[in-house]
């Protein structure tokens, strides 16, 4: 494929970054006051993004997928779906950041910028196939999401939260590295197609250990068991409009990658990957439930239940099925909705000083002060916890059946018995929002963009989400087709 072919097939990834250098600019030249024109403009990028991510998935050349740059790029219906729920996220996150960050003027034009960058590396992440393009993509992320997290300089929790996420992400990063360099020794490439080939057989001693650190490094990117000790910390020290932002759209990025990698490099080699995924799987979902259950922290509790979804996820990604990936995708779709729904009913935690509130006690009595956050609060809190008729129960029943259709009956059984005890915590918010004596602490001030974020999401999770299924399925259907 010739190169202006290539770069067509990219223009979303170009579309952001001129877009991102075009905004240093403007800040570079601009009054601090410029940061809320930044931000829309921001917001108009990505909408732009989107539609040019539209453009191309409709084109009849490229229905099938077309590859760029001679094999380190796929355009394809599985990379534009999940970029589209990675644009989508990042663009409700820009738009609860601003009120969050007015107090003392810690809101800065390059907050909207580092979240550009960051998508950047995400869409590069999801379209990736081979492993520098992959590196290079998730670099890019890595290195925002660093800033993102210790973006309030004079608050110790961030600045702690990005430095514990930096640490961290350097020892994943290594770990990635090395992998990806011992399965180039014995393939003889990094492209996932000729890595695939060549890897065939029952794996020796030194390709096997590859891929386990590739997968290790991997599942730190998706907050998975055991590689999930950084998630707590920096959800509840990292702003929280950066937290909605960390638990959405990077969590997408990180879950397509990985799906990928597995598919289209190892997937030869099914008896090797499906048992560490497994086990990742149902660790992420036990720990998950089990760790949050004496959470007293909003963000914390959310931190693990994020853990506990990606448990979810995965158990979708290791049936190794064009049916379990096409369920994985759908879950994905509904846990955005539901996370950045919650997270979002967390900013509007506030105190009679306009302050966030974090801890569970101070959600008390909310039902009598803030009826219509209380109601949101608990579908999005019963939404998460699969209890249905909400819809983030269809999206737990899509995986759990693609995994007993894969003859992985033990592995939904497990999953959903350990779905009951992830139950208890998200009740308990309900319990505490409904039936404790109130605390009145948070005061009634909302806000009209957040609050109606939170009806638009509320409604999306609700009973009503079900009339979505007829365009949702079989968008996930062909994501899953294009990767197989």
């Amino acid at each position: 494929m010739d190169l202006a072919s290539s770069l067509w097939l990219v223009s979303p990834e170009l579309f952001l970054s001129v877009s991102a250098l075009i905004l240093l600019l403007v800040v570079a030249w601009s009054p601090e006051k410029a940061a809320r024109l930044v931000t829309i403009l921001s917001v108009a990028a990505l909408f732009g993004a989107s539609i040019l991510l539209m453009v191309l998935a409709h084109q009849t050349e490229f229905k099938g997928g077309a590859d760029a740059f001679d094999g380190l790029y796929r355009m394809d219906e599985f990379g534009s779906s999940a970029k589209f729920l990675i644009y989508l996220a990042a663009i409700i996150s820009l738009m609860v950041a601003p009120r969050f960050f007015r107090d003392g003027g810690k809101y800065r034009s390059e907050y909207p910028i580092l979240i550009l960058f960051a998508t950047i590396g995400m869409g590069m992440m999801v379209s990736a196939t081979d492993m520098m393009t992959l590196y290079i993509g998730l670099e890019l992320n890595s290195l925002s999401a660093y800033v993102l997290a210790s973006f309030i300089r004079t608050d110790i929790r961030s600045s702690e939260a990005g430095l514990k996420y930096f640490v961290l992400g350097a020892l994943a990063s290594g770990m990635l590295l090395f992998g990806i360099s011992l399965v180039y020794g014995f393939a003889g490439s990094t492209s996932f197609a000729v890595i695939g080939e060549s890897l065939t057989g029952d794996l020796a001693t030194g390709p096997l250990i590859g891929l386990v650190l590739v997968l290790s490094g991997l599942a730190f990117k998706i907050s998975a068991v055991p590689f999930h000790m950084w998630t707590p910390d920096v959800y509840e020290g990292a702003p929280t409009p950066v937290t909605a932002f960390f638990a959405s759209a990077p969590k997408v990025a990180a879950v397509a990658m990985t799906a990928r990698v597995i598919i289209d490099a190892f997937g030869g080699q099914t008896s090797a990957w499906q048992q560490i995924i497994v086990f990742v799987a149902l660790a992420s979902i036990v720990l998950g439930a089990v760790a949050a259950i004496g959470q007293q922290n909003i963000k914390r509790l959310l931190a693990y239940s994020s853990i506990n979804n990606v448990g979810f996820l995965l158990i979708g990604l290791a049936t190794g099925t064009e049916q379990g990936i096409s369920a994985m995708m759908f879950y994905l779709a509904i846990y955005v909705a539901m996370t950045l729904g919650a997270f979002i009913c967390v900013l509007e935690m506030r105190d009679k000083d306009d302050r966030p509130l974090e801890s569970l006690s101070s959600l008390a009595g909310l039902s009598q002060t803030r009826p219509g956050l209380a109601a949101a609060f608990a579908v999005f809190m019963f939404s998460l916890a699969g209890i249905p008729p909400l819809f983030g129960f269809w999206g737990k029943f899509v995986v759990f059946d693609a995994a007993v259709a894969a003859g992985m009956l033990p592995l939904a059984v497990i999953g959903i018995a350990a779905s009951v005890i992830g139950a208890y915590y998200y009740i308990k918010v309900v319990k505490i929002i409904y039936f404790d004596d109130p605390a009145n602490e948070i005061v009634a001030t909302g806000h009209k963009t957040e609050n109606g974020l939170i009806a638009v999401l509320a409604l999306f999770v609700s009973p009503l989400g079900y009339l979505a299924i007829p365009a949702i399925a079989p968008i996930t259907a062909a994501a899953a087709a294009s990767l197989f």
